[in-house]
């Protein structure tokens, strides 16, 4: 026999789209455009750090970071992220999703700030804040995820749920391009003001010291989305599926919901009994979890983690592979500044014409087509692509190819967003119940930035040329550009195939995709639907 479902679920489930729906959508979202801007304008400026503090005049290219620190400075963050979304993601079913939604917002809003400023001006002490306050940055950043996705999906009705959250993460790409825009305006604004010769024709005077003030404005700058948006999240009623299901006080739930939805919720039950939706006890670790919801945690897990090793390498890098693709002109040809300038420009436009139509993309046919078959087009295509740019590689870097090589490259990030970019975080917020659906969030979304880190990390040593002459300095041999896209685009196709695994959620009420509605002892049929 089926569970009874509480009234309040079957009205939030049923709900005309309204505007309370939007405004979910616009204070989840600017967390997320925040949690872009900061894990991104990192990349804009490494190059310029590396030209202010590790700069050696007897070598005939600018400084770079060297390779433990460059590795540290692009991933501490990520490993904060990692650390955040395991840790909010299970105190979001512990002590309620709001009530640790604000905390995650005055970290990022600090560590933004803080991140800008330095113990001293040698490399050693401005290198440790950074990293240092990067990783608490990210530990704020990581507890968004699992906190704004199960928010999000909680709040919506069945038929649109998949669009909202989509359109929280989309905000996402608005982050990235709004990270480029800020550094594009910084970096102009300074460099028409402070005029300097490259690199190879005055070593010194290339380097202006109004640089640092250019790294330090961009990546504080974060800081300010976060702020604006802390009334609002702090005014968000908890969500009714944690306070009726969770929480057991299905009277209050009720009547915040009444009071959102602006109708009258009348809850006959008013504490969850066994019989009722959400009266499951077994936990994370259980035989009854394995049964039901084991082979989902896998999908999720595992396509978030081949996902972001290519996404974050891919983000993260673009400025060295354009680069070698001759896309931005070699670092001594330029100023510290005029390098800013042109890498900003060079991700703005990746920004605008792949990462942020994919998203809306994803927003607009999501809940028509389903996640299944968006998550396996992405995957396909984000294959189809990169080896279409790794397998002919030197042709792309050759004068007068560079155009192809950019659109092809654009068309990756287009596919990734409208795709298992924006899938593999909607899905982990459906499919599993309501006192774990936190928890296993940020367990898969801590699975992705495991691979983000891994991607990093990997990507920053394979690219390297294997002659001496044509890597950067400090690095080993690696095995170079094309047959790190090699890897890359073998890592999409290993997402394609575990997305086999991953169910289909669309149409269905979050208690049907998380076998809550089934009573313990019967079998449960798991939802594996595609259509």
């Amino acid at each position: 026999m089926a569970r009874q479902k509480l009234t309040v679920l079957e009205t939030l489930d049923a709900a005309k789209t309204q505007g309370y729906h939007f405004l979910a959508i616009v204070i989840a979202g600017m967390g997320f455009f925040t949690d872009a801007y900061d894990l991104f304008c990192i990349s804009i400026v490494t190059k310029c750090l590396g030209r202010l503090y590790y700069t050696d005049l007897n070598y005939p290219k600018p400084g770079t970071l060297p390779p433990n620190v460059s590795a540290a400075v692009t991933s501490v963050a990520l490993c904060g992220t990692l650390a955040g979304q395991l840790f909010f993601g299970w105190l979001g079913d512990r002590l309620g999703r709001k009530s640790v939604y604000g905390f995650t917002l005055i970290l990022m809003i600090v560590c933004s700030l803080a991140s800008g400023l330095s113990f001293g001006h040698e490399p050693k002490g401005v290198i440790a804040t950074l990293c240092f306050f990067r990783f608490w940055l990210g530990f704020g950043v990581g507890g968004d995820y699992p906190l704004s996705a199960t928010i999000m999906s909680e709040y919506a009705n069945k038929r649109t749920r998949g669009s909202f959250i989509a359109a929280v993460f989309a905000m996402q790409g608005f982050g990235i391009l709004f990270a480029a825009i800020i550094s594009l305006i910084v970096s102009a604004s300074f460099k028409n003001h402070f005029h300097a010769p490259s690199y190879e024709k005055d070593r010194v005077g290339s380097t202006q010291s109004q640089a640092d003030y250019v790294w330090r404005i961009i990546v504080m700058f974060g800081s300010i989305p976060a702020a604006l948006t802390y009334y609002w999240r702090m005014k968000m009623p908890e969500t009714a599926r944690y306070t009726a299901l969770i929480a057991r006080n299905t009277k209050k739930a009720a009547a915040d919901m009444s009071s959102v939805l602006q109708q009258e919720i009348v809850e006959e039950v008013e504490v969850v009994e066994s019989h009722v939706v959400g009266g499951d006890t077994w936990g994370l670790f259980s035989h009854q979890f394995v049964k039901r919801h084991g082979v989902h945690l896998l999908a999720t897990t595992s396509t978030w983690f081949f996902l972001d090793i290519a996404f974050y390498s891919q983000n993260l890098f673009q400025k060295d592979i354009f680069s070698k693709v001759g896309w931005i002109p070699k670092a001594a040809t330029m100023n510290a500044i005029e390098e800013v300038y042109r890498i900003a420009r060079a991700q703005a436009i990746i920004a605008l014409c792949g990462t942020v139509p994919g998203y809306w993309f994803t927003v607009a046919f999501i809940d028509i087509i389903g996640r299944y078959i968006i998550q396996l087009q992405g995957f396909f295509f984000m294959t189809v692509f990169m080896f279409a740019i790794a397998i002919p590689y030197h042709h792309w870097t050759t004068p007068g190819n560079h155009t192809g090589f950019v659109v092809l490259y654009a068309l990756t990030f287009f596919f990734a967003n409208f795709g298992p970019n924006s899938t593999t975080f909607i899905v982990p917020a459906e499919v599993f119940p309501a006192r774990l659906r936190s928890t296993c969030h940020g367990i898969s979304a801590a699975c992705g930035k495991a691979g983000a880190i891994i991607g990093t990390f990997g990507f920053l040593y394979s690219s390297q040329s294997k002659t001496a002459a044509s890597r950067d300095k400090g690095y080993p041999k690696g095995i170079g550009m094309k047959n790190s896209l090699l890897i890359l685009a073998f890592t999409n196709l290993a997402g394609l195939v575990m997305s086999f695994w991953v169910p289909e959620a669309k149409g269905k009420s979050l208690e049907e995709m998380a076998l809550e509605t089934v009573e313990e002892g019967e079998e449960p049929q798991a939802p594996t639907s595609r259509v």
